[in-house]
């Protein structure tokens, strides 16, 4: 395996993923900040800007540095992971979708460390489902996924 597909590759999919989130949360941040809200579809989806200091559902609010430590001892456990997993195909769709969980994670990782929360502006009041950003999108699409593999997509014998 090259340099290039072990370590290039996957860096710069971190760094793409990273980079969504930060433009996304920038463009909140200038954009909806002043205004508070833009309805999208009234009743059913707006952007809503939130300085979200806690963690889902606002739960544990004021808790950064718990953050901050939390998301350094995952990082490292996903990073020896994701390096112990064989080089099969199988295993290469487990990579990406670790490599989606490292992306999300920096991206809020990022706000936390640098602005003390998390800056969250998607919002389905149809629902009042709880404001999230691209990061949280990042997080649960790649849980998701590797729960679903882990629990109903058998590996293959010979990858």
């Amino acid at each position: 395996m090259t340099i290039t597909r072990k370590y290039i590759l996957p860096a710069a999919f971190v760094a793409l993923l990273l980079a969504i989130d930060q433009i996304t949360k920038y463009l909140a941040a200038v954009h909806l900040q002043p205004i508070s809200e833009f309805v999208i579809i009234e009743g059913v989806f707006s952007l809503f800007y939130l300085e979200n200091s806690g963690m889902a559902f606002g739960l544990m609010q004021g808790g950064r540095w718990f953050f901050v430590g939390l998301t350094l001892v995952s990082f490292v456990a996903v990073l020896w992971y994701y390096r112990s997993l064989p080089q099969t195909r199988y295993h290469s769709v487990m990579r990406f979708f670790l490599l989606m969980l490292i992306g999300g994670a920096l991206g809020n990782f990022v706000d936390r460390l640098l602005h003390g929360f998390v800056v969250d502006f998607f919002f389905f009041s149809l629902i009042n489902f709880p404001i999230f950003n691209m990061a949280d999108v990042f997080l649960v699409v790649a849980v998701a996924a590797l729960m679903i593999m882990t629990v109903f997509v058998k590996e293959p014998r010979n990858g």
